[in-house]
């Protein structure tokens, strides 16, 4: 009456494993191809960034708005309520109007690099640490690509935004494909031993 678990349980575990690290891997396939489809159609890729923003915000309110509701005796109450009725707002102005607020995301990660680009300089300079160097080119890059983003705006917001997003899911893609095919070698390798 005693079930063997012996043999079939750790084969059974590797077989599950490598499974999982499989669909890593093609979740990462998905998102290096969808990553190289935003490359290619960035305006696409920013109006659907936006629109996909939009929609989370209003969901997000809406369910913010129902737990404020649900906490209606705590003094959570109305700053629950405050904050839900922002998101719902941002999310409905800008699924109205998402050129607009790609045109207004686009400027403030402008402002980002300038600022970031001018504070690594600058402190770069001042501290003159054991990394100043990449310091230095990385407080130069971010100051050219702020440059860069606000010389062409508000006609960069068409592509800025969605290329961003698409380089976050080509580079996540990636990183998913090493981390599945990583888990399935190593999984291998301590099945085989």
């Amino acid at each position: 009456m005693a079930r063997s678990t012996g043999a079939a349980g750790p084969r059974g575990d590797t077989a599950k494993l490598n499974r999982s690290f499989g669909i890593l891997a093609l979740l990462g396939v998905i998102l290096v191809v969808a990553g190289l489809i935003g490359l290619i159609y960035t305006a696409a890729a920013t109006l659907t960034t936006m629109l996909l923003f939009g929609w989370l915000l209003l969901v997000g309110g809406i369910v913010g708005l129902l737990h404020a509701v649900q906490a209606r005796q705590t003094n959570f109450f109305w700053p629950g309520v405050v904050v839900a009725a922002l998101n719902i707002a941002a999310g409905v102005v800008i699924i109205k109007t998402p050129e607009a607020a790609a045109e207004a995301l686009t400027m403030f990660a402008a402002l980002l690099f300038l600022t970031g680009g001018l504070f690594r300089l600058v402190g770069s300079l001042v501290v003159r640490g054991p990394q100043v160097g990449w310091t230095l080119v990385q407080g130069a890059f971010g100051l050219l690509l702020g440059i860069l983003v606000l010389a062409t705006w508000p006609s960069s917001s068409q592509y800025v935004i969605g290329t961003f997003f698409s380089l976050s899911l080509l580079f996540d893609g990636l990183g998913l494909i090493a981390t599945g095919y990583g888990g399935r070698r190593v999984v291998g390798m301590v099945a085989g031993k």
